[in-house]
């Protein structure tokens, strides 16, 4: 699961440096989903099947900066996937981790 949370996060960069932002969000964010779930998976021997970033850091016990950062990537996430929802909020500028 590493290595897909890897290979993610890899595409997620190809992708913002092309100026696909949206798809750029939804792979972070999914490689942050897995990446948790590896840490869950050590700690616990468990996986949760759910895509909620913030219960996932809870269960790792991320600190509360890194568990408002994952709330953020959450709703970047969102808007990538439904843009009906709320207007689309991706740009570069908020992306900060590249």
């Amino acid at each position: 699961m590493v290595e897909q949370a890897k290979n993610d996060y890899d595409t997620a960069k190809f992708n913002f440096n092309g100026k696909k932002y949206n798809y750029a969000a939804f792979l972070c964010q999914q490689a942050v989903e897995k990446a948790l779930k590896s840490l869950l998976l050590e700690k616990t021997g468990n996986i949760k099947k759910i895509h909620d970033l913030v219960e996932l850091g809870k269960e790792v016990e991320l600190s509360e900066t890194l568990l408002g950062d994952v709330k953020q990537l959450t709703l970047a996430y969102i808007h990538s996937r439904y843009p009906d929802v709320e207007p689309a909020l991706i740009t570069k500028k908020r992306f900060h981790i590249f």
